[in-house]
């Protein structure tokens, strides 16, 4: 099958027995009607924000000391990802305030963080969403070549030691966003999934270079000019800022859609998936530490995954509530729900890089 024959997928009708109808009416009933949650997660949102501003001022005040300056660039760069995960992530959706207007101002702090908001939500709620781990369209699980997460994707001889270069390179993700996949998105044309499916307005073309541009200024030019501090050592702190922060973003995504027992289906030839869109979303979406109180502060819900991908717009406050709701009807309808401690989650997916770097790969991917 060639990306030019795809045929949008869609799911099976849900019957009157889907277990889904009863999911959500009980969630209904049990946890949205509590308001207070819901307020918790505004209070998170301005909170991890202005912590962001309060490190990056903490730079400019205190960066005259060497030590001071390494603390505060990653302590500003880990509450990027903070931001990211329990703010931004969650304004996308459209989860934390009542009016869309105010929820897409939210996601605006991506363009300060030196990316693209409009392509992040279209790569996020138009591919990811509905179709993960499905190859062709979850874009957010096809990364790039350097890495071969898709069974059936091109294997090359450097993706036999994959499951240790990768570890490294994953240092690099938030400089990589940066710097290298929203230019990917915008102007590559080899297997770009975004093209498929959305025409990129011109705005976004000049947002995307002002937010660059800013972005470099604010956390280098601006400290270059204000600090008695050589430039190298600004520019080392940035780097570490950015080695941190991926370390701490990766924990979390790589913890939920890529592990060893993962499905990577193809799309059906005719566009049609013999499955519900709720048992789809249970079978390739998995927990991780979910009754860490440490775990549902930091990590904005992306614990409590199958929670996210059954309820999206919901905020993700909520999630710790609901999820054994979900387990109750996992058991009662022998549903393939997964969770896992985060440390087995993360070694999961150093299998699922060792099993996919093999050339003689024998895993097996599902059908749909």
């Amino acid at each position: 099958m060639t990306t030019d024959t795809l045929v949008k997928p869609s799911f099976k009708k849900a019957g009157s027995d889907d277990f889904y109808k009863d999911l959500y009416k009980e969630v209904q009933i049990k946890v949205l009607t509590n308001k207070r949650i819901q307020n918790q997660i505004i209070f998170k949102s301005i909170f991890f924000i202005a912590l962001y501003f309060l490190f990056y001022s903490c730079i400019l005040v205190y960066g005259n000391s060497l030590p001071l300056l390494l603390l505060f660039y990653v302590l500003t760069g880990i509450t990027m990802i903070l931001v990211f995960l329990n703010a931004f992530h969650d304004a996308a959706h459209g989860a934390i305030f009542p009016r869309r207007s105010q929820n897409e101002a939210l996601t605006w702090v991506l363009e300060l963080f030196g990316s693209n908001s409009y392509i992040w939500k279209k790569r996020h709620l138009v591919l990811h969403h509905p179709y993960p781990n499905m190859q062709h369209w979850d874009i957010d699980v096809k990364q790039s070549d350097i890495v071969r997460i898709f069974p059936q994707s091109k294997w090359y001889h450097f993706h036999r030691y994959q499951h240790y270069y990768m570890w490294f390179l994953y240092f690099l993700y938030t400089l990589n966003w940066l710097l290298v996949r929203d230019f990917k998105d915008f102007f590559g044309v080899k297997d770009n999934y975004l093209k498929r499916i959305v025409k990129i307005p011109k705005i976004e073309y000049v947002k995307l270079f002002t937010a660059k541009i800013l972005n470099l200024v604010i956390m280098l030019g601006i400290p270059m000019l204000v600090l008695q501090q050589p430039w190298y050592h600004v520019l080392a702190a940035f780097l570490l800022m950015h080695f941190m922060a991926s370390a701490f973003g990766v924990t979390a995504l790589l913890s939920t859609h890529a592990d060893e027992h993962a499905e990577f289906p193809e799309p059906p030839a005719d566009g049609q998936i013999d499955m519900t869109w709720a048992m789809y979303q249970i079978r390739e979406t998995k927990d991780f530490s979910t009754e860490s109180r440490i775990a549902n502060v930091l990590f904005g819900g992306f614990n409590h995954h199958v929670a996210h991908h059954l309820f999206p717009t919901v905020a993700h406050t909520y999630y710790p509530s609901i999820t054994p709701i979900i387990r109750k009807y996992a058991e009662k309808y022998n549903l393939e729900y997964r969770s896992y401690p985060l440390h087995e989650a993360i070694y999961s997916h150093f299998m699922l890089l060792k099993k996919n770097g093999s050339s003689e790969n024998l895993f097996l991917t599902g059908e749909l």
